[in-house]
This record gives structure tokens, sequence and C-alpha cells, in this order.
């Protein structure tokens, strides 16, 4: 009798490892959006289309009276789109997920429940020991939106915000080159027969280069220093056409400066922003020119600078005008808004769609880099070395 022989092999008999699939399975948000207490902080998270979009979705978004003002979205906006509306400040802490802009402060956090999860700004350069302790006694998970990268590489609330501060400053300089303003009355404009305003940029990154394209679409003359030849390079690619470009070279920039009627300082360092201009070469600018220092919340890159407000933004040094406000984006706050706003809304129906943060965090690892606390552990290394804190890593937190 002829032996019968097995479909299977012996290696397909033995017991195999049992491969379990992690279930996605949405889950409901319930997002609160405090108004923004801190000084001049006139932006919202989310405009009331993106609360829309979200409700439309099956989440719930409470959101505090008046936190769309300062961006000109009015309640009846966020509850026609289906937000509730409330006075109670207490109330809208007290959500699952909080979102804000700038970063809560100790008072705003014990009003936080324990184990929430909080998205905001992070801003570590002006944070104190005490605000991480104050979140690690909640047990809050918190995602800083500067950190959070993109597919390809980048940092998205970074880079949207610094395109706002780079258009921002070739408007705010051609607002107070105007007679209006005390200036000395050039226009931006290449008008036909009169000789092009010449501006200088100092930094090649994304300001730099928004506020190349604006000052190159108003007919300015432009020329961009940076010791970088790369982002130089990547520059003029973006921009499509070939202008002035050079590397930081004193002798060079100095001729610039003493031309130019517009500088703008767009160059950040790792703890500070490098003084490039100093009080010498300022003093050889002409009469009336403006200085924005766009990296003046990093220390500011002209030595002549200091820090101004949106109330009283600029000041006179030797006839030369200086605007050095940290917060340029804040001055546009319904077009900032609207730019936070779009980084916020597929990142929140993402953590819903895969069920929770948890689930998020293990399948974007962009969504991951943002993450500097996990409920009440500090997961940021460089955190923890600034602050002297304990830390651990956030991949033996999150299988």
């Amino acid at each position: 009798m002829s032996k019968s022989l097995s479909p299977f092999t012996k290696e397909q008999l033995l017991p195999q490892e049992e491969t379990l699939e992690i279930l996605k399975k949405k889950g409901d948000l319930f997002i609160g959006i405090p108004k923004e207490t801190h000084f001049q902080e006139k932006r919202v998270c989310l405009t009331p289309d993106a609360v829309s979009a979200l409700v439309a979705n099956g989440h719930r978004v409470m959101i505090e009276s008046g936190a769309g003002d300062g961006a000109n979205f009015k309640n009846k906006d966020y509850s026609e789109a289906g937000a509730e509306v409330t006075k109670d400040t207490a109330k809208v802490f007290s959500c699952p997920i909080i979102l804000k802009v700038e970063p809560p402060s100790i008072d705003e956090i014990k009003l936080i429940n324990p184990q929430t999860l909080l998205i905001s700004a992070l801003q570590l350069k002006t944070q104190n020991k005490a605000y991480f302790e104050a979140l690690a006694s909640k047990r809050i998970t918190a995602l800083a939106f500067e950190f959070i990268k993109d597919d390809d590489g980048t940092y998205p609330a970074v880079r949207s915000l610094s395109e706002i501060a780079g258009t921002a400053s070739i408007l705010i300089a051609s607002e107070l080159l105007s007679n209006v303003n005390g200036g000395n009355g050039l226009m931006l404009g290449n008008i036909s027969g009169v000789p092009p305003t010449e501006v200088v940029i100092l930094g090649a990154g994304t300001v730099g280069e928004f506020a190349s394209r604006s000052a190159l679409g108003l007919g300015a003359n432009v020329k961009v220093f940076d010791n970088s030849l790369t982002k130089l390079r990547c520059l003029q690619t973006n921009l499509g056409r070939t202008i002035y470009t050079s590397t930081m070279q004193p002798k060079n920039l100095l001729k610039a400066l003493k031309r130019c009627d517009v500088a703008i300082g767009a160059i950040r360092g790792t703890n500070r922003a490098p003084v490039i201009v100093t009080e010498e070469m300022v003093n050889e600018m002409k009469r009336g020119a403006v200085i924005i220092d766009v990296s003046i919340d990093m220390g500011g890159c002209f030595e002549t600078s200091e820090v101004t407000t949106h109330d009283h933004p600029t000041f006179d040094y030797n006839g030369i005008t200086h605007y050095c406000v940290p917060n340029i984006p804040a001055r546009y706050s319904r077009s900032s808004s609207v730019s936070i706003s779009n980084i916020f809304t597929p990142y929140l129906i993402e953590i819903a769609e895969n069920g929770g943060i948890e689930n998020a965090l293990r399948f974007d690892k962009g969504l991951k880099n943002g993450l500097y606390f996990y409920h009440g552990i500090l997961t940021n290394k460089s955190v923890g070395e600034w602050f002297d804190l304990k830390h651990s890593d956030v991949n033996l937190l999150i299988f």
C-alpha cells in the first residue's frame, strides 16, 4: 500500500509564533481650546472651518468665549461650526485634550486634569524647571508642535511661522519707510526711472527666503548673506532667479550695509543668535535706514537691538529705526491662526483614526518627535539635560 503524502512540509507543521495585529479602533476626541493669556498673543489654534471639519468627523470641541477674538473669529462663528462655547475657563481646561498656541502657565496647569493630552508650543528657551515639574505632577502627555516633523523631515510649524515672519518683515519695513510713520519717504517698489530700494538680508533660511521673495516682488534690489553655501544655493533655486549672495565677509557686508535702506536679521544660533552686525557697523548705515531684527527672540543679530513690543515696536538709534518685536506672526494673527490650524487639524484627525495618542505615536515617527512628556515622564533628552531633570527614552515607553 502506498504511503500517503502530507500536503505540508515538516517546517510548516511546527508550531509558529502568532502575529497579532494592532487594532486601529477609531476614537472620538474631546478638545478644549482656552483663550490665550500670554502677553500680546492674539492667535488661536483652530479656525471655525477646522472645528467644523472635526465636528463632522464625530469629535467634540469646547472653546473658551473670546478665544478667537484676537484673530477676528467670533464666538458665533465657532458655535455655528459646532463648537461648545463657554465662559468657564476651568471647564475648558478639564477637557481630555488641550490645544494652545503658547505653553500653559503654572496656574493654567493646575486647572488641567491628570492624564490630559496637551498640544502647544514648548518655547524651551523661556521655560523653567517648575513648568516641567508641574506637568509631571499631573502625569500629562505633552507634544510641542514646533518639534513635530513632516514626512520629508522638515518642521511644518516652524516653517509656516518663518514664512509669515519673512514676508511680514518686508511689509513692516515698507510701512516704516513711509512718511506717515516718520520714515524717509522711500517706496520699496521699483518705479520706472527711480533707483530700486536696497535690501540686505542676513540669513538664507526660510525667513530669509520669504523676505527675499517679498522684496523682489515689490521691485527692491536684494543682497543675501549667509555662511552656508548650500543655503544660498537652495535660496536661489527656490526663488528661481539669480540674486546677489555672499558669505559673511565683513568687508562685503559693511559695503552693503552702508548702501542699504532696509536690513533684515534672520540668523538663528544654537542657544543665542550670533551678533553679525556690530555697533560700529550700524553707525556706518544711512540715516533713515530701517533694521528689522527677526532673530530678537534669540538675542538678535544686531548689537544695537533691544526687545520691543507690538504696542511700541520701534526705537531710534543714531537716526536708524530698529524694529525688534519677538513675536512677529502675532501681528498678523488671522493668517497665523489659519496656518497653525492647518497643521493641527490633520494631526488631530490622525490621532482619532489611530484610536488615540498611543497608537498615533507608534505609527508616526514625526509626531513622536514632538513628544516631550509621556504620562508624566520626561522623554526629551535636550530638556532633561538643559534643566537637569531625569528623562527616559520614549521608545522604551511606547512599543
